[in-house]
């Protein structure tokens, strides 16, 4: 066996957690001259393939293994209480979760909070890693703004934070008010003060009022400092910038159409198909953001800065200034616009045979709804897609068909988790909560739009051209450690040792599908799997069994998109707007933005949709839902009610008097002594207690009983759960984070 090998450089990585770097790692393995290059293929053999992830440019640890003495930064506080955080690398965090657990040793300090950060001591016991501080050396900015709502007294006030995770309370002195009103949504900034005594703060905006039906996404916008206004450079540009001339591919003749959703605004995607003697012929037509949107001015720089497009229930804040998203750059109907177009060539059986990329023009000839073009398809007449079924949907659910053979051979996995629509009225209003549709339509338009992604993404690393993939690893080891866990606890067996397939889940999810157990195995399916990044560097796409992958298809809503367009261009020579080397240069520091805007956009999203769920709710305290246990935890039950599709949560102390011990692997909470147990995707009968439309939150109370005990199973340890405290305060949601470092009687940290 030639040196070095897989298990040396392994057993060094492991022996020496501190010494991550490609050249620290040949020191101390003595590796010199051609041995370098082997160890460079090691290691990216080992990256590849998911037993190292990277930490840096050249940097790697055990993935999701943070070193045993490191910098934390503290990210968020739990569903438990507990302050969460990750190992920091040279390129952001890395690694699974980690729980404080006070100071190392006798050493005191600042109680840490959400964006601090610390050089810690990590530890890793039954599978969960837990942090004890050495020093914190970089705390918050005491100055970050909070928004909240303003609560009036006889002194001033105080601000009521809207965020879950934000823990902090305001004093407000009247004069430092700004007028705000009882009920008013504010932002205040904190006041320097003592570090023992009340914080004080100055109101800075007075953002509207709590009972606004539309703050629910005011609210989400301001606590995640999301770009609403354009500067005025911006909108100057938007208004007066042209296309530069370049040779474009005249399309104009083809039955291009766009198929969206009925509300949409803007749109970026057309779609065209032929059928050819042995095959079929589909053309993507994508908006020429480029066109417009030129690296450099002040256009570019906002678009960058915002990252992406978010989208509310009851608004949109755009990327790019609605002069260019909904006009200039949107594929409206009968009107000439330009265009980046890939044509491909498919055979019968749905395999990719060719492809090229064309900078034209083109003129959508109709804009469809989803629900039009599939009542069309399904022979419903009278609606705005019958007069392009025969030249236009035909042909596209034709070709269609012939993708969904090779769909099928390459088995990504199929996850088809039900979304949920907040429909609002012109007055702000929610007046339903809707699952949304899925049509073969939506999925013909994803699958083109995969189609193209991959072209982008082949035709650019054939050419060496500098690109952002867009990747998703296969499960950790941790995760599917955990997923067989879970598995073992219902009788179904998962080998452990074999690469993570998509097949082998799709398999699994068919085995239970019409089980009992169906959503519990979807919900761990899910949480199996990494989240999708972007990087310059290619892993895959595991979740769609794609070998290479980008985002090609969506320029006015996402940047990573734009940077795509730009690759082409300069690779394919379509003009002189492309990519240009210093942005090329820069692409690692541009993925971990754009990752970092994306999930910031997420999470608010999400925190606007659980306030809105929460305003509709707000009439039903006291009535009874059916709903599914879609997580356990040491401090309770999340439960997903029926219907709306809402999160609500049920504290360990209201389920009764037992004492409850959270098993972590069968996902369930068990009685002491009884074994009866609530586990995951159970279906329960529950009540709604309480509702903070302010913070999104839902209280429940569980009605049914729990489930019996299993026949053969272990009475649960007596150590880690809790039993059903009593007094005044019983059920209550603390505001206070469990996070100093003790643990609670009875209770598991």
């Amino acid at each position: 066996m030639s040196f070095p090998d897989r298990e040396t450089v392994l057993d060094f990585i492991s022996n020496n957690p501190s010494l991550t770097t490609k050249q620290e790692i040949a020191r101390g393995l003595k590796v010199k001259g051609r041995e370098r290059q082997a160890l460079r293929a090691i290691l990216k053999e080992l990256e590849a393939d998911g037993t190292l992830e990277r930490t840096g440019k050249r940097a790697w640890a055990k993935a999701d293994t943070p070193p045993p003495t490191g910098v934390v930064v503290f990210e968020e506080i739990d569903k438990d209480g507990d302050l969460i955080a990750r190992a920091v690398g040279r390129e952001g965090t890395f690694g699974p979760p980690i729980r404080y657990a006070g100071y190392q040793g006798k050493s005191r300090g600042p109680a840490p909070g959400v964006g601090d950060r610390g050089l810690a001591k990590v530890n890793e016991s039954n599978g969960e890693y837990h942090a004890k501080l050495i020093k914190l050396f970089e705390q918050r900015d005491e100055d970050s703004p909070m928004t909240g709502r303003f609560e009036r007294n006889p002194k001033g006030g105080r601000v009521i934070p809207a965020s879950r995770k934000d823990k902090r309370t305001l004093l407000i002195d009247r004069s430092d008010s700004k007028g705000a009103e009882d009920g008013d949504l504010v932002t205040a900034i904190p006041k320097p003060g003592k570090p023992n005594g009340p914080a004080f703060g100055v109101v800075t905006e007075i953002l509207g009022r709590m009972d606004d039906p539309r703050a629910a996404s005011l609210l989400a916008i301001h606590g995640h400092d999301i770009p609403v206004e354009f500067p005025n450079d911006v909108l100057n540009e938007a208004e007066s910038i042209k296309p530069l001339p370049t040779e474009r591919e005249d399309l104009t003749h083809l039955d291009l159409i766009t198929i969206d959703p009925a509300d949409a605004r803007d749109h970026d995607d057309a779609v065209y198909a032929e059928k050819l003697d042995d095959g079929w012929k589909v053309i993507v037509a994508i908006a020429d953001v480029a066109a417009y949107v030129r690296p450099g001015t002040a256009l570019d720089r906002e678009a960058q800065k915002r990252g992406n497009s978010t989208y509310f229930p009851d608004r949109v804040v755009p990327m790019l200034p609605f002069e260019l998203s909904a006009d200039a750059c949107s594929l409206v109907d009968n009107e000439d616009r330009p265009c980046m177009a890939v044509e491909m060539i498919f055979d019968q059986s749905g395999t990719k045979r060719s492809h090229r990329f064309i900078r034209g023009t083109m003129r959508s000839k109709a804009k469809l709804a989803y629900e039009d073009a599939q009542a069309a398809i399904d022979g419903k007449t009278g609606g705005p897609g019958e007069p392009w079924l025969e030249p236009v949907l035909k042909p596209l659910w034709g070709a269609y068909e012939a993708l969904g053979k090779a769909r099928a051979k390459r088995a990504p996995l199929d996850l088809d988790m039900p979304e949920k629509k907040v429909e609002i009225d012109e007055d702000g209003k929610v007046t339903a909560i809707v699952e949304k549709e899925r049509f073969d339509a939506h999925r013909l338009i994803e699958e083109f739009m995969i189609q193209a992604n991959v072209a982008a993404a082949e035709t650019l690393e054939k050419l060496g051209a500098p690109m952002l993939y867009r990747v998703h690893d296969q499960p950790s080891d941790a995760k599917i450690a955990a997923l067989a866990d879970f598995l073992q606890t219902l009788d179904i067996k998962w080998a452990l040792g074999e690469r993570p397939q998509t097949h082998r889940f799709n398999k699994l999810l068919g085995e239970t599908r019409d089980t009992d157990h169906s959503e519990a195995v979807s919900e761990i399916v899910l949480r199996s799997q990494a989240q999708a990044i972007y990087d310059p560097d290619n892993v895959g796409h595991f979740g769609l069994n794609l070998t290479r992958y980008a985002h090609f298809t969506s320029p006015i809503r996402r940047y990573s998109d734009l940077v795509i367009h730009r690759a082409l261009i300069s690779a394919l020579k379509l003009g002189d707007d492309g990519l240009t080397k210093e942005m090329g240069a820069q692409l690692h520091d541009l993925a971990s933005h754009l990752v970092d805007t994306e999930r910031r956009s997420m999470a608010a999203e999400r925190e606007a949709t659980d306030r809105y769920l929460a305003l509709y709710l707000q009439d039903r305290v006291g009535a009874e839902f059916e709903g599914r246990i879609t997580g356990v935890t040491p401090a309770g039950l999340f439960i997903r009610m029926a219907g709306t599709g809402a999160d609500g949560f049920s504290p360990i102390s209201r389920l009764s008097d037992d004492y409850w011990v959270h098993n972590e692997q069968s996902m369930a909470l068990i009685a002491r002594g009884s074994g009866k147990r609530f586990e995951l995707g159970q279906t329960v009968k529950v009540r709604l207690q309480e509702v903070t439309p302010l913070q999104g939150g839902l209280l429940l109370e569980v009605l049914s009983p729990p489930k019996p005990k299993k026949p053969g199973e272990k009475p649960p340890p007596s150590r880690g759960g809790r039993s059903g405290p009593r007094g005044k305060n019983r059920g209550k949601l603390s505001s206070k984070p469990r996070h100093k470092g003790k643990k609670k009687k009875g209770g598991k940290r």
